[in-house]
């Protein structure tokens, strides 16, 4: 059976973007090679060494995208007026506003107010609704949320 992800139709984007600069890119790589190896001894060839690093990274990073495209279930925010994957989250912790967007565990990035669906923050807002009040745990211990919106 087939393991799928959930992603926002955003990342999705994100990871075929990269995929193709990553296609884009390999070519050079390849000529880099080309070219390190015609320089003779390739057991002290650095220029050699460093082609084949980037290349074999190169490849690698292409073979984990394809799988991940290929896997991908993109998921929308439906107006159900619950948390979910794909919902903008306005909440009140500490006195202080803030917003998340509920994303999958490949697409996220708390820097840029995107939090994971199994993160602990991610876990305990899913299925929640405007006016719920939640406790999370999380690594640096218990705090308290007052959700004001879903979008």
């Amino acid at each position: 059976m087939q393991k799928y992800f959930p992603i926002t139709s955003e990342g999705l984007i994100h990871l075929k973007e990269e995929k193709e600069k990553l296609l884009e890119k390999r070519p050079r790589t390849v000529e880099s090679l080309r070219i390190a190896r015609e320089m003779g001894d390739l057991s002290e060839n650095a220029a050699y060494k460093v082609a084949r690093m980037e290349l074999s990274s190169i490849d690698s990073r292409l073979k984990y995208l394809q799988k991940m495209i290929l896997t991908a279930k993109v998921v929308t925010s439906e107006k159900t007026g619950y948390a979910g994957i794909a919902s903008q989250v306005r909440f009140k912790k500490d006195g202080k506003e803030g917003n998340y967007q509920i994303v999958g565990s490949i697409e996220s990035d708390p820097s840029r107010g995107k939090i994971s669906h199994v993160s602990p923050i991610g876990r305990a807002l899913i299925g929640k609704k405007a006016g719920d009040k939640v406790a999370i745990e999380t690594p640096r211990g218990r705090v308290f949320y007052e959700i004001l919106s879903i979008d």
